[in-house]
């Protein structure tokens, strides 16, 4: 089993999930379970089967969790195969017991349903489906050879062949379906818990770059007076040390290098510092903002923001949040990627909403899969397919998962569509048969309250 790299999200990885001290209890109480039973058919009901064997068997078990408890801690992980053996001890220590007290027709055999379910939520496919093809095999030979119940008179058990092969068709079909189903859905919490892991983890960059913005903006925000000082001194050190050729050389020198630290500073922070002055900002500079690295990527980007019935004339004023920034961030990209040439991002307000459209002239999303976009791991594409069709970039794979599940966070309503034709809601009315993103916002879910103090900067916490 391969071990995935530091930060890697893979839902392939499942090693090392199942704790011994959970799998101990559970084996503890199936054997406690066990001998109940099995005291209480032959106490009480008057069942008679071979004791000896049986207790053999059950000493077995007890001695296998009692190895497990002193050759190893109870905070040990089971590897997929350690868990994998212990799956199988316990299928045939139940498969013996089931052997000696009746087979297929012994009430109990459906227990040998427990340990295929439980596995199939902790094991791969693969070791789920093995496990369940031997469980199946076992089973048949117990419907095929066992030693039948008998009771106090020495009168044998019977069951008619019809039952008998009822009994085993049952936990065939149980064996097959519980082992699909289990595995099926372990498999989509496992697919959720990490795109939603990827999902905090986009948004934990998002915020660390803003973070590491707004302190390089306000080292260069700070140092610039004493730049612009140094760099007026040195003007005048080389005005007036003309005569002396080798003080004015460095003088010069000096007032470059001031001028070098002002541009590395300059390019470095680029979003300002973080103060409430950048806490909000009107909606056309969040949607540049957030459309900033994909302008320049041969296809042009159109912003077009007008109100609506009863919005005001000037725009909305609105909360700059990282998750906002990275998920239309995250949407504009993935527009650009498939547009032909153009990419559209259009935003209307009323006084209640904030309606934004993310449309493209692009192919549009396959009708396949449109239904299911916004949903983690819904394809799986090579490498080599996705460069072909989207040049240049390198994505997660969960991009749009992460960019609706982020802008549902901030109160969005996120719809994905196809356009059918004419874009009528467009100047020109284009022909468009591209994507359509909307989202739709309560305004006063993002929107800034112009009319507060701005109050004062605040140091930047590590």
């Amino acid at each position: 089993m391969t071990t995935p790299t530091f930060g890697e999200i893979s839902q392939e990885y499942r090693g090392d999930w199942v704790r011994l001290r959970t799998m101990t209890y559970i084996r503890v109480l199936a054997l406690i379970g066990q001998a109940l039973a099995l005291l209480v058919a032959h106490s009480y009901l008057g069942l008679r089967f071979d004791v000896v064997l049986v207790w053999l068997v059950m000493g077995a078990a007890a001695l296998s969790i009692l190895l497990s408890l002193l050759l190893f801690p109870q905070t040990k992980r089971l590897s997929e195969t350690e868990a994998l053996l212990t799956f199988l001890f316990d299928i045939a220590q139940l498969v013996c017991l089931l052997y000696l007290t009746g087979g297929i027709t012994n009430p109990f055999s459906l227990l040998i349903l427990a340990p295929v379910s439980v596995a199939a939520m902790a094991l791969k496919p693969r070791a789920t489906y093995t496990l369940a093809a031997i469980a199946v095999v076992l089973v048949s030979l117990i419907s095929l050879t066992y030693q039948p119940l008998r009771f106090a008179d020495g009168t044998t058990l019977s069951v008619p062949p019809i039952l008998l092969f009822g009994f085993w068709a049952a936990i065939v079909i149980g064996i097959g379906f519980q082992t699909f189903y289990a595995q099926r859905v372990a498999a989509e919490a496992n697919s959720m818990a990490d795109a939603l892991l990827a999902a905090q983890m986009a948004l934990s960059r998002e915020q660390k770059l803003t973070d590491l913005g707004g302190v390089v903006a306000a080292t260069a925000h700070e140092l610039g007076t004493p730049l612009a000082t140094i760099k007026l001194i040195s003007s005048e050190l080389m005005a007036e040390l003309r005569d002396q050729p080798e003080l004015a050389e460095d003088a010069r020198i000096l007032c470059e290098q001031a001028d070098r630290c002002r541009d590395i500073l300059r390019s470095m922070g680029r979003a300002g510092k973080d103060d409430t002055h950048l806490r909000r900002a009107p909606l056309q500079a969040v949607l540049q903002e957030a459309a900033e690295p994909h302008v320049n990527r041969g296809k042009q980007v159109h912003f077009l923001l007008e109100p609506g019935p009863g919005g005001q004339a000037e725009q909305p004023l609105i909360l700059r949040r990282p998750e906002i920034i990275h998920g239309l961030r995250n949407m504009i990209q993935n527009a650009v990627d498939f547009a032909r040439a153009d990419v559209w991002v259009q935003a209307e307000w009323t006084d209640q909403r904030l309606r934004l459209h993310i449309r493209d002239d692009g192919p549009g999303f396959p009708p396949q899969i449109l239904r299911f976009i916004g949903e983690p791991f819904i394809r799986r594409r090579r490498e080599a397919e996705r460069q072909k069709d989207r040049p240049g970039y390198e994505g997660m794979g969960l991009g749009l998962f992460i960019a609706k599940t982020l802008l549902e966070r901030s109160g969005a309503r996120v719809k994905f569509a196809n356009h059918d034709g004419r874009a009528a809601d467009m100047p020109g009315r284009p022909k468009l048969h591209g994507a359509l993103i909307t989202l739709d916002w309560p305004l006063a879910r993002i929107l800034a309250d112009k009319d507060s103090p701005l109050g004062r900067n605040e140091p930047l916490s590590a």
